[in-house]
């Protein structure tokens, strides 16, 4: 009887040993692959906007990812379900739907709150220089940052001594 038990808790020992190592494996990849689609070049792979994606790398923003802006992040079970939920919604649209992609994809209501909050997380020390009213938020006039969209500034503001900034 007792070489039996000694030889379950060996079994025992061999496999949770099997089933650490498997698991840590597991996390390595499945982090390493949560990584990778948050670059611009994984996000190209289907968003074809060359001039989107040359303009991002030589912004100010560059040394961001995508989801950096265009993902919650408080916490990582948050972005995670939000790439989630998009990553589904994205292959389907890219796949099966791709007869009707349109030529200018909008980012959905849920998406501008992530995109909100990210800008105010990251720019909110400097928030008290803005001259004007942000009731609107940011992306209501910023929306290209750093996408090039278009450039929503006016002609006054490249006026010499005209600053966007309180003194």
């Amino acid at each position: 009887m007792k070489e039996l038990l000694k030889k379950m808790k060996s079994k025992v020992f061999l496999f949770t040993l099997i089933g650490v190592f498997i698991g840590i494996v597991f996390l390595a990849v499945t982090e390493g692959a949560i990584n990778a689609t948050d670059t611009p070049e994984f996000c190209a792979s289907c968003h074809v906007y060359e001039q989107t994606i040359t303009h991002f790398e030589n912004s100010n923003h560059a040394a961001l990812n995508c989801n950096d802006c265009h993902a919650p992040t408080d916490s990582k079970l948050a972005k995670y379900t939000f790439k989630g939920i998009n990553a589904v919604s994205h292959g389907y649209k890219t796949t099966l739907g791709a007869s009707s992609l349109p030529d200018v994809i909008h980012a959905t209501e849920k998406s501008r709150e992530v995109i909100e909050k990210n800008c105010i997380s990251c720019h909110e020390p400097g928030l008290e220089n803005v001259s004007h009213d942000m009731k609107d938020g940011c992306i209501s006039c910023h929306r290209q940052v750093p996408h090039n969209k278009g450039d929503f500034r006016p002609k006054e503001w490249f006026e010499p001594g005209n600053f966007h900034f309180n003194k």
